[in-house]
């Protein structure tokens, strides 16, 4: 299913050679803006193709399916003359020429940036790999679990909690924030592009790109040399950094101000909250800081989630609903703007997260459905007027 909305990109051709998440999270990004992405997948798919279950298809697995939109499907063995002739052709017409293999593997299949440059002077090359190549990891294999351990991530929770668990987020995070990187770098070439009439090569490393997407808030203290203070962001490492617990649920509530914070205990049952003989009494600035904090988990309990959510609006108090996981598909703001259920050929109704940035004159929009493997070869050969073979 396609729509006829055009976003900011259209006319911007994407030759995509990405697997895994990160690459394929940079081209959906930038085919949600418009732009067309050409996604070449070798004879056995996008090996996100088989993670996880579909209806029917074994190539139609969730993680593909929420990579996949926006995108058209060619089949091509560039492990063949054949198939290396055609992304030639496809490459000679293209803007962007995106991929994240390791850079020996892409030099042996004839596609490295000298050779890709001679085809289409303009290209804009990007370059995704594990470890910028004047550094002494240059070449290792990387993996979004191998860049977190670098990066300092496995870490976080230690900062909070000593006893936490020294192991990743429970999220592909350093793939996905590179793939913005990837794609805020493809965007950044294409206006010097516009400018200048030139191409260029694009490295994006992932240990950099994550570990500075980490560390803005944790170098903290020791942002300068010597160190003014200690690691790790001190509001961020606090461990009265969670949610109160509602009489049904959670609530994240973070008061601008004392006037807030004290119209919430209120609310909660606990008026003149910072005059009161257990606050005022308190010995240190610490033993302030837990007896606030008592007292607003106090208030918490007193409603519903639903009913605080009503009158901290009603008062201007920032809060928000704490969803667990899962409850994310039934918030009634994200099922307004973000979910919605399509038609997958072939498989029948799917989940689909719509793009979520927003333009007034040119409108993102999920043009494509996830695409089944080479589904979009002949139309594609046939617009590059290249011969199926």
């Amino acid at each position: 299913m396609t729509s006829a909305n055009q976003g900011p990109l259209a006319g911007v051709t994407v030759i995509d050679l990405t697997q895994f998440v990160l690459g394929p999270y940079a081209t959906q990004i930038l085919g949600d803006l418009g732009a067309d992405v050409i996604k070449v997948e070798e004879p056995a798919g996008d090996r996100q193709r088989r993670h996880g279950k579909a209806p029917n298809s074994p190539t139609m697995g969730p993680l593909y399916v929420a990579l996949g939109r926006n995108k058209r499907s060619v089949e091509l063995d560039l492990k063949r003359e054949a198939g290396q002739r055609a992304l030639r052709k496809l490459v000679a017409r293209g803007d962007i020429f995106i991929h994240n293999m390791r850079p020996d593997s892409i030099a042996r299949l004839g596609f490295g940036y000298d050779a890709v440059k001679a085809i289409k002077p303009d290209i804009i090359y990007v370059e995704a790999m594990g470890y910028a190549p004047e550094g002494p990891y240059a070449g290792r294999q990387a993996f979004d679990d191998l860049i977190q351990a670098a990066s300092g991530s496995f870490g976080l929770e230690e900062m909070v909690d000593p006893a936490a668990p020294f192991r990743p987020p429970a999220s592909i995070i350093a793939d996905k924030s590179s793939g913005l990187h990837a794609a805020i770098a493809a965007l950044a070439a294409l206006r010097h592009k516009e400018r200048t009439g030139e191409g260029q090569y694009v490295c994006v490393p992932m240990l950099e790109c994550f570990t500075s997407f980490i560390m803005t808030e944790h170098l903290y203290g020791e942002t300068y040399v010597p160190p003014t203070g200690k690691f790790g962001h001190t509001t961020t490492i606090t461990p009265h950094r969670k949610p109160l617990r509602t009489l049904d649920g959670w609530l994240m509530v973070q008061p601008a101000g004392r006037h807030q914070a004290a119209k919430f205990m209120e609310l909660g049952g606990l008026p003149g909250a910072y005059e009161s003989e257990r606050f005022v009494s308190a010995a240190t600035p610490k033993d302030k800081v837990n007896v606030y904090y008592e007292m607003m988990a106090e208030a918490a309990a007193t409603k519903t989630t639903a009913e605080w959510m009503a009158l901290t609006a009603e008062h201007s108090i920032p809060a928000m609903a704490a969803n667990h996981a899962r409850e994310v598909l039934d918030d009634p703001h994200l099922a307004a703007t973000l979910f919605e259920e399509r038609d997958l050929p072939g498989e029948g109704r799917y989940r689909a997260m719509r793009p979520p940035l927003r333009f007034e004159k040119t409108p993102t929009a999920i043009r494509r459905d996830p695409p089944e493997l080479g589904a979009d070869t002949a139309e594609v050969f046939a617009e590059f007027g290249i011969e199926a073979e």
